[in-house]
């Protein structure tokens, strides 16, 4: 049982501790440095009033990584709680200012009394590798889509026409734009020599994408103010799109072959529905240890795929989706049932029986997720792969 809770508000470049004992004393109250010798000083300085320490924090990773790593070296009990929580938690406390010290000592507060926050682990050199890497093809990703965003409002200004033919999530039209962007440059340049051009850029389909866009040339003989400079502003964005496509390609092998050397990457995988990036996705969001959440149920529940009570007086059964959950875990969950239903005997006749029952095609498939939350959690639980030939009574 511990004697001593010590909360620390997590801040990007300093931290502020709060020591509390069992009877809610502040011991320690104290803005630490986020650098090693200054951690190094205060876990010292609190071990010297208690070894019982528990200590929370209100952030689990960035920031707090080199806090958490130091606490976890050193074999200490780490719980954390969401800053949602602490942000609630602290309108029941005295005073109405905010102030890190009071942060901290909410969080330590709360560690005192609660039993139920979640106890942080070290991580293997796997799931944090693959959480970096997943992390950095979201951000491209996010940058992909503002780009191709701007480029169609660049495009849409000067030359409309072309705008809504090209789909520029494929490499030919972004290639067409690096040579092309208004209409009179396409007439002058003629379909021979369009179609040549691209095709010896290995454009596929040369002639279709040459021919759609001199239509759409014959379609405007008017040019707008400013188009010359949208028209090089067009090029650097194609160029720019392209760039961050052949990132996203490179990345995904990275991701693809760090996550197959996992030892649990064989079972993740045997599911249908997921594959290399989505098994990376769920072992970088909870690095494949089941233990950590104790049921399928509260896997299912950090997921976002499990429907949570809104209950007053007489109403009763007011289920609704929950507000609170891991967002890239309910992706994994969320997409990869998508992909099941086409490629999956089983899942498809669970989804449409759920159509049948009157649930939406969301409800449907956020049921077939919360199916496949306990199927997965039995898979990693007993080191077994899915086997689709297995008869298997289908739940409600």
């Amino acid at each position: 049982m511990a004697q001593i809770w010590a909360g620390t508000d997590i801040g990007k470049t300093h931290h502020h501790c709060v020591v509390l004992n069992a009877e809610g004393e502040r011991l320690l109250s104290r803005r630490v440095l986020n650098d090693e010798p200054e951690l190094l000083a205060l876990l010292a300085d609190v071990l010297s009033f208690d070894e019982d320490v528990v200590w929370a924090v209100d952030v689990a990773d960035g920031m707090a990584a080199l806090l958490i790593s130091v606490l976890l070296n050193h074999g200490q009990h780490l719980v954390y709680i969401p800053g949602l929580a602490v942000n609630r938690a602290s309108a029941g406390y005295r005073g109405m200012g905010k102030t890190d010290a009071k942060d901290a000592t909410v969080i330590a507060d709360q560690a005192r009394m609660r039993r139920d926050l979640t106890a942080l682990r070290p991580d293997d050199e796997h799931a944090v590798e693959l959480r970096v890497l997943t992390n950095r093809r979201t951000d491209l990703v996010a940058d992909r889509t503002r780009r191709i965003n701007r480029l169609r409002g660049q495009l849409n200004e000067i030359f409309p026409a072309l705008e809504r033919i090209l789909d520029l999530g494929n490499a030919g039209p972004l290639i067409l734009l690096t040579g092309y962007q208004t209409p009179a440059a396409l007439r002058r340049t003629g379909g021979k020599r369009l179609e040549t051009w691209l095709r010896n850029r290995k454009v596929r389909s040369p002639e279709a994408l040459a021919q759609a866009a001199l239509e759409a040339a014959e379609r405007q003989h008017t040019a707008v103010p400013g188009e010359k400079i949208t028209a090089q502003v067009i090029h650097a964005l194609a160029k720019e799109v392209m760039s961050l496509n052949e990132q996203i390609t490179e990345i995904d092998k990275l991701i693809a072959a760090r996550f197959r050397d996992h030892e649990l990457a064989e079972v993740i995988a045997s599911m249908p529905g997921i594959g290399p990036l989505l098994g990376a996705e769920f072992l970088a969001a909870t690095a494949g240890d089941m233990s950590r959440y104790g049921t399928a149920d509260r896997l299912a529940s950090l997921a976002g795929v499990a429907p949570v009570p809104r209950d007053s007086g007489n109403v009763s059964g007011n289920l609704h989706r929950p507000r609170r959950y891991h967002r890239g875990l309910q992706r994994v969950f969320y997409t990869s049932a998508l992909i099941s239903i086409r490629s999956c005997d089983r899942s498809r006749r669970f989804y449409e029986r759920k159509r049948a029952e009157g649930k939406r095609h969301t409800q449907a498939v956020l049921a077939l997720a919360r199916r496949r939350v306990n199927v997965l959690w039995a898979l990693l639980r007993d080191g077994q792969c899915y086997q689709s030939n297995l008869p298997v009574t289908e739940a409600a």
